[in-house]
């Protein structure tokens, strides 16, 4: 049900958006719920980089605080990350999830994101 879209190859120190789209979720389903991006890195457990609920309260890792950013359009049933000042310790495969109550998430199939020195 998630589409994500907007990951690519960069060098260090450039900026890249992704976005995420339920397009099969209806608007009643998606307002309340928690999205969030989590990374994949080749070799590692996968890691929440940000999340944002409901009442657009937002999480980041230590890591990227300060340079991604999170944010939801619920008209649009799209969340976005903004990546900004990018290291190449931040290529990894990025994952749109949507949380929604207690037991209920859905994950996006991956975009790959590699940073080069």
């Amino acid at each position: 049900q998630l589409v994500e879209s907007g990951g690519g190859v960069v060098q260090a120190g450039q900026s890249l958006k992704l976005s995420c789209t339920a397009s099969r979720m209806i608007t009643s389903t998606f307002v309340p719920s928690t999205l969030a991006w989590y990374r994949q890195a080749p070799g590692k457990q996968r890691e929440l980089v940000a999340s944002i609920t409901r009442d657009y309260s937002t999480n980041y890792a230590d890591s990227v605080k300060g340079r991604f950013t999170i944010s939801r359009d619920n008209a649009r049933k799209r969340v976005y990350l903004q990546m900004n000042d990018l290291k190449p310790e931040d290529t990894a495969v990025y994952y749109c999830n949507v949380r929604i109550g207690a037991n209920n998430e859905y994950w996006g199939q991956g975009t790959q994101v590699t940073v080069s020195s």
